[in-house]
């Protein structure tokens, strides 16, 4: 079973920022093989939470919550990443389920907006999302942007 936490930046542990980096980079740095810069200074902005996923107390899925203004004019969930290791049978549609039900917990009613990586544009539409922007290239990745209106 997974254990779902919706923490803010000031009030994790180090061991839980490490874990937290290391997941990310692992999979957004070494996976996707895209040197970027991870640490873009919006982790720890007022506002914005964690929503970590613990097996055995290991972090096994991540997502980030940002109030509006921060990434976009609505509300935003950014960084999501499912370890390798735990992938296949559901995990990301349970984080995404999950994201979305603590957004709608601290912003109640608000649209969420989303970039994501075109390939899983079908994965988010499943959730509400739709496709508001042409693709772009972030880091080399195609992009597109995506809202869930409220």
């Amino acid at each position: 079973m997974i254990h779902w936490q919706k923490i803010p930046f000031n009030n994790l542990t180090t061991v839980q920022l490490y874990e937290l980096i290391r997941l990310r980079v692992d999979i957004f740095v070494v996976e996707q093989t895209c040197p970027y810069p991870e640490l873009d200074g919006k982790d720890c902005q007022d506002g914005v939470y964690h929503l970590i996923g613990t097996k055995n107390n290991e972090i096994i899925a991540c997502a980030r919550l940002l109030p509006a203004g921060i990434s976009y004019s609505n509300v935003s969930i950014g960084r999501v990443a499912t370890k390798e290791t735990a992938r296949g049978n559901g995990l990301g549609h349970e984080l995404i389920s999950q994201a979305l039900l603590n957004c709608e917990e601290l912003w109640p009613g608000e649209s969420i907006d989303i970039g994501a990586q075109e390939h899983l544009t079908h994965f988010y539409q499943k959730h509400g999302f739709n496709v508001i922007s042409d693709m772009y290239l972030e880091d080399d990745i195609p992009h597109v942007d995506m809202r869930l209106i409220k």
